[in-house]
């Protein structure tokens, strides 16, 4: 998120610094990893209307960046009757309906169409979400690193934020390395968030995260003769969200297996289904896998989601501190979003206020000190609502 706020603001402004604790693509931030999944389907109609046009401003990074960010494969959600009786109330089928209402590109496959299409899969009904896939994170982390650079960017490694203090119009950011003088500052701290907040001169902002990931991720590769079926293009994201479980296809020079977690999803919670684990969804729903060679994930594809108690992200400007702003909360969904996010973030920055209706996210939400219940962003009736 840091990184693509540095992205959008050092379009329309020279002087742009990134601040980071580690460095950039280690274990400890979302930069580091192979694939992330990106996908409209969500119940919810206005992440859904979100992720679309996240997906919008992802083609527009490609084409400014000459970067083949994303693998457009698709993301299935399917369900199986065996597992959950009522299909009509799946995750696959209320979301194909809100994608439907929204005008988003879906199809819909029967049990035997899904199978001629898919026969990897065992399944009674797929929804495919049209505008979705993969990301190639390592492609996205060079192209941000080399454009940044480019643009003359600033990244400051291994760096600590000892103090924030206002100075005057500005603020005055203490480091181990020296003071930072900055008009605005955006915080995209992740786990870390709450740790700068209190660095930061009468902030009460506090945001109720937990840290949270898959109760298992494993790889499974599929004897040489059944390898095609399990490429992108051939398999798309695979999802069954009411028992838990998504699956990435391989991609040729990038994931070498196909990746399945299973976790308990923030935005539906997972019904009681005779599917607990990995090995159970590839017996009952993926038997194209039963012979695969399975290993678990320790490498680079570990996941780590910050989960925000009332499940909303938290986006907009740190109350009692003009000119600060954060970035939290993406659940377990957020790398999707990047490109819209750091797009808010660098218009709250540079000209105080974003086209996006963010009041939803608002932190003010959150305020320890807040005597009231009113967002402290005014939604401008005139802002473009995506």
């Amino acid at each position: 998120m840091g990184l693509f706020t540095a992205f959008h603001a050092s379009q329309r402004f020279g002087r742009v610094v990134v601040l980071e604790r580690g460095r950039i693509g280690d274990p400890m931030t979302a930069s580091f990893g192979r694939t992330r999944s990106f996908r409209n389907d969500y119940l919810d109609a206005t992440y859904a209307r979100l992720a679309h046009e996240a997906f919008r401003l992802w083609g527009a990074f490609e084409l400014q960046t000459a970067t083949r960010a994303l693998v457009r494969c698709g993301c299935l959600n399917i369900a199986k009757r065996s597992v959950t009786p009522d299909l009509e109330d799946t995750y696959a089928q209320m979301s194909h309906e809100t994608l439907t209402r929204l005008g988003l590109r879906t199809e819909s496959f029967d049990g035997p169409a899904l199978r001629r299409r898919f026969g990897q899969l065992d399944a009674d009904i797929g929804r495919l979400d049209v505008d979705a896939g993969v990301v190639d994170l390592p492609a996205v982390t060079n192209a941000l690193t080399r454009t940044l650079a480019g643009r003359g960017v600033q990244v400051v490694q291994d760096v600590e934020v000892l103090a924030v203090e206002r100075a005057r119009d500005a603020l005055r950011v203490s480091t181990g390395v020296g003071d930072f003088l900055t008009r605005a500052l955006v915080v995209t701290a992740g786990h870390g968030t709450n740790d700068v907040l209190a660095r930061l001169p009468g902030c009460r902002l506090q945001v109720p995260i937990t840290r949270d990931r898959p109760s298992e991720a494993k790889y499974f590769v599929p004897p040489a003769a059944a390898r095609p079926r399990f490429v992108a293009g051939a398999m798309p994201v695979i999802a069954y969200l009411d028992t838990g479980v998504y699956c990435h296809p391989i991609v040729d020079g990038l994931a070498d297996a196909v990746k399945i977690g299973y976790y308990n999803p923030p935005d539906m919670p997972r019904s009681n289904t005779a599917i607990d684990s990995i090995q159970g969804f590839v017996e009952r729903c993926m038997p194209g896998l039963r012979d695969a060679a399975v290993s678990d994930v320790h490498d680079v594809d570990q996941c780590d989601y910050d989960l925000v108690a009332d499940d909303d992200f938290v986006l907009g400007p740190i109350p009692g501190l003009p000119g600060a702003f954060v970035g939290v909360g993406w659940r377990g969904t957020g790398y999707k979003f990047a490109p819209w996010v750091g797009r808010v973030l660098a218009e709250l920055a540079l000209q105080g206020g974003t086209v996006y209706d963010i009041a939803r996210f608002d932190p003010a939400r959150f305020d320890q000190g807040s005597t009231t219940d009113d967002p402290s962003i005014t939604p401008d009736p005139a802002a473009a609502s995506v």
